[in-house]
């Protein structure tokens, strides 16, 4: 587009849902270092690109740390559901193992149950019904899968991001060494 010397895309498919800003790619330095925002000079607009990328690393690391968390998360919800399932059939006394902490299990008599007691975190348990806690756990797994989606589509936004901050990073950088380079052939 032309204009202000930038493109923008404005379908909604490449916005963020977290509120991700978006980077707007430089077609024409010219006119983008005649911006009044840009009146600083190069070293000044490359220090802004720089900042905004290092902006862009950190928002990549969070979202990277939220989706490492979700792909934990789900496989233990599945694994939470799926004795759910085992308990409400359960007729008699079953023996099983269960882990302890890393690498530990320990062996238990389960008898027929119609509760279960669920961590909500903050060292917080709660006590439910089969079918409530099958309830919450399957309202947890949707959230958390749609979670990972978001995150996901964020990650992939946010790298688009960074690539156009690196790209206007140098087009700048060699529009200045070109700018040099004709004013010192100018000036022999």
């Amino acid at each position: 587009m032309e204009g202000d010397g930038t493109e923008n895309s404005n379908s909604k498919d490449s916005k963020s849902f977290s509120g991700i800003p978006e980077a707007i790619f430089v077609d024409n330095v010219d006119k983008f270092m005649s911006l009044p925002e840009n009146s600083g000079g190069v070293d000044k607009v490359l220090r802004k690109l720089d900042e905004q990328h290092g902006k862009y690393k950190f928002m990549e690391y969070t979202l990277a740390t939220k989706r490492r968390r979700l792909r934990q998360q789900i496989p233990d919800l599945d694994r939470s559901l799926e004795m759910i399932e085992k308990l409400k059939t359960q007729s008699e006394a079953m023996n099983t193992q269960f882990l302890l902490s890393d690498l530990v299990f320990v062996k238990a008599n389960i008898p027929p149950t119609k509760t279960v007691y669920l961590w909500l975190g903050a060292n917080v348990m709660l006590e439910y019904s089969l079918e409530d806690a099958e309830i919450l756990l399957t309202s947890n797994m949707a959230t958390a899968k749609k979670n990972l989606e978001c995150v996901e589509h964020d990650l992939d936004f946010l790298r688009d991001q960074w690539t156009t901050t690196e790209v206007n990073m140098a087009r700048v950088y060699n529009w200045d060494v070109k700018r040099r380079q004709a004013a010192k052939a100018s000036s022999k």
